[in-house]
């Protein structure tokens, strides 16, 4: 058996483990932790070092060994817990995650970094215990001021038999089922570290190891379902055999000296299982329901499905075409195929559906370590932890996300004794929500600081050359925080003032298909919403014609249609063109001047205004026709061709045929680019309904 077989699913669990150790240690009060949040924080440490041990990763093992010491004298009240003390365990639980990457790419840790988290360890170790960690992670005798230091002690064990969860000191028979001589010796080494290892004996089929030891059920279970399955372990009451000291006779020795030699651990194997043993078994039935399967199989899987889904489209418009079709049941059944390709469609696109709370996890120790660096405090609450959102989009929202937090807590938030001058308490409040909206996901970010200056922005965009006036609305104002370079803090930190990241975050977000929309007022807060899809993978769209061509458009983007009059039209300066619709002056954009299509209908008066919003500004796309609504499956363009201006993917139509799906905000891009192109010399390219009798010019 190649151990390296084993690599990946030890990499997925240790690094769901240090996530939880995380989550753990955030969660501490310092002042009264919670000895079953300890307890977890330990097994977690515990369990990774007995994975490394098993595939010889040095450096991890050893690092964990001594973090798992300290969190055990810390159980154990001998360490007193403070708040640089957990910041230095979130440092190693930091160091954790390079040393895991590093193994996990094929490399080695940094050993410059590995040596400074160890000798960081035993410092501490050495100033709070009085306790100097050796190779094997076990202390020295403690220090005479600190022998007496109080202990946290677990809760007190059950006396119900089954249960047999036993109090410090008591004696359990580990039962191992179906092991291989090489992973006992290794199971016997790690139960060895747990405590005293009485006897042990047996062969592959069942093998017997009476450990006497203060640490729980748990603990043991934790280290054991590192290198064997959960139903080969059974852990019971060995009761009576606390004056057990001899090992037992060797296999070959007859029946009933066995007996003698420990005849409570064998009453014990046949005894009641205990709690462990049946959470044991109800854990590894639940880990059936459940498999880990890569991420590109599961992209194989939907593309597939969009395939069956376009195939399904391409029959049932072939169908709709045939003359005089009479057979019902061939009507029923493609009315059956519909129905049901639609449900595996999104059975399948549910696999790839994971909740926020993936996301939101990680900004508990963001907020922490960044209200520290600034001198605020902060209280993070976080809504809707259970909307899900597709795998892809949950990993790129994390660094547009993580932009908008730290300007939450820097710019957003007042400093305590700001907040308390002015009436609020010195607490600020951070929220994170996340919702459904129709076929969107909304992600808000909420603070309750001072809100957004407008005269501070305007000013501020004037210095750097900013095209503002003081007519623009509040969302236009609110809006210029994205501008490239664009800063209002006073000085540069190592958290913000160098005007590099929102420009980033709204790129990122408008690469994803969303927007971002921006609500302040002056004294009570400041929020941000960022406008997704659920999912890159399918879209529902209206198709358009435009020419011979047929496009798509997002419906999201979609607000309404309409015929347009010549009273509506006005001409800007060059050949810009503005369509009033309700008091509002929208650009217009013709598709066809856009994408160079031809034989496409030119006279405004003829064409159809389709009214969308993109990055958060609405504009008049002028097509010839509205064929009607769709949902496509998106191919992604770059992928299979090249990045096109004012296209953002492909999808294949019911005919056979391919439509370019348009990018809102892109189109509107490409179509000035061009107007500017063309400025100097004005083509027969431009509107040919753009005469001084049809447009009156704006003033």
């Amino acid at each position: 058996m190649d151990i390296t077989d084993f690599y990946d699913t030890f990499f997925e669990e240790a690094e769901e483990l240090l996530a939880d150790m995380e989550r753990y240690l955030l969660e501490l009060d310092v002042d009264e932790p919670d000895i079953e949040q300890l307890n977890a924080i330990f097994r977690a440490a515990h369990s990774i070092k007995g994975g490394a041990g098993t595939f010889g990763f040095e450096a991890l093992q050893r690092t964990t060994h001594l973090f798992e010491n300290l969190l055990d004298h810390t159980r154990k009240g001998e360490l007193t817990l403070r708040r640089d003390i957990v910041d230095t365990f979130l440092e190693t639980k930091d160091m954790l995650n390079d040393q895991l990457d590093a193994y996990r790419n094929g490399g080695e840790p940094d050993q410059e970094a590995f040596e400074r988290i160890c000798q960081t360890l035993q410092r501490l170790a050495l100033e709070e215990i009085g306790r100097d960690l050796d190779d094997t992670g076990r202390a020295a005798s403690p220090a005479p001021d600190q022998a007496s230091a109080p202990r946290i002690e677990p809760p007190a064990a059950s006396t119900d038999a089954g249960s047999a969860e036993p109090e410090s000191g008591g004696q359990r028979i580990v039962t191992l089922l179906g092991v291989a001589e090489k992973d006992r010796q290794l199971l016997i080494e790690e139960l060895g570290q747990l405590g005293d290892v009485v006897t042990h004996r047996g062969d592959e089929a069942r093998y017997e190891v009476v450990l006497s030891s203060a640490v729980g059920n748990d603990d043991i279970e934790a280290v054991m379902c590192f290198i064997i399955e959960a139903d080969q372990l059974q852990i019971t009451a060995a009761e009576g055999t606390e004056t057990v000291q001899s090992p037992a006779p060797p296999p070959s020795a007859p029946q009933d000296s066995a007996a003698s030699s420990v005849p409570a651990a064998k009453s014990a194997a046949d005894a009641k299982p205990s709690k462990a043993k049946s959470k044991a078994k109800s854990k590894s039935a639940g880990e059936t329901s459940s498999i880990r399967v890569s991420v590109d199989k599961v992209d194989q899987v939907i593309n597939l499905v969009g395939e069956l889904i376009i195939t399904q489209s391409m029959l049932d418009q072939t169908v709709s075409e045939m003359e005089g079709v009479a057979d019902s049941a061939l009507l029923n059944g493609m009315s059956l195929l519909q129905r049901n390709a639609r449900d595996l469609q999104e059975s399948v696109m549910s696999i790839r559906m994971i909740p926020m709370e993936f996301v939101f996890s990680r900004f508990p120790r963001v907020v922490r370590e960044t209200a520290g660096k600034l001198g605020k405090e902060i209280e993070l609450v976080t809504e809707g932890e259970s909307t899900e959102l597709d795998k892809s989009l949950t990993e790129r929202i994390i660094d547009p996300l993580t932009h908008l937090v730290r300007n939450s807590l820097d710019h957003g938030i007042e400093m305590p004794d700001d907040r308390e001058a002015v009436g609020k308490p010195r607490t600020g409040r951070l929220t994170l929500s996340a919702q459904h909206q129709g076929g969107n996901i909304l992600i808000e970010v909420i603070d309750d600081g001072a809100g957004l200056n407008r005269d501070r922005l305007l000013s501020k965009a004037r210095e750097n050359g900013l095209n503002v006036s003081d007519s623009m609305t509040d969302d236009e104002v609110w809006q210029l925080i994205f501008a490239p370079g664009f800063s209002t803090a006073k000085e540069v930190t190592d958290v913000s003032g160098r005007g590099v990241g929102m420009d980033v975050v709204k790129r990122n977000i408008q690469g994803m298909g969303g927007h971002v929309e921006i609500m302040s007022r002056s004294g009570e807060g400041t929020r941000i919403r960022i406008v997704l899809p659920l999912t890159l993978a399918i879209l529902d769209g209206m198709s358009i014609k435009v020419g011979d061509e047929m496009f798509i458009l997002p419906l999201s983007a979609v607000l309404e249609s309409l015929q347009p009059a010549k009273e509506d039209i006005y001409a800007m300066a060059g050949d810009d063109v503005v369509l009033k619709v309700r008091d509002e002056y929208l650009p217009v954009v013709a598709v066809h001047e856009a994408l160079d299509v031809p034989n496409a209908k030119t006279r405004l008066t003829e064409t159809i205004a389709v009214i969308v919003q993109g990055e958060g500004r609405r504009y008049a796309l002028l097509v010839d026709d509205l064929v009607g609504q769709q949902q496509v499956v998106v191919k992604n363009l770059e992928t299979n061709y090249r990045k096109v201006p004012g296209v953002s993917a492909a999808t294949i139509l019911g005919d056979g045929s391919v439509a370019l799906i348009l990018d809102i905000a892109g189109l509107h891009r490409l179509n000035r680019a061009k107007k500017e192109a063309r400025r100097p010399e004005r083509t027969n390219h431009s509107l040919e309904a753009l005469t001084d009798k049809e447009l009156e010019t704006s003033s």
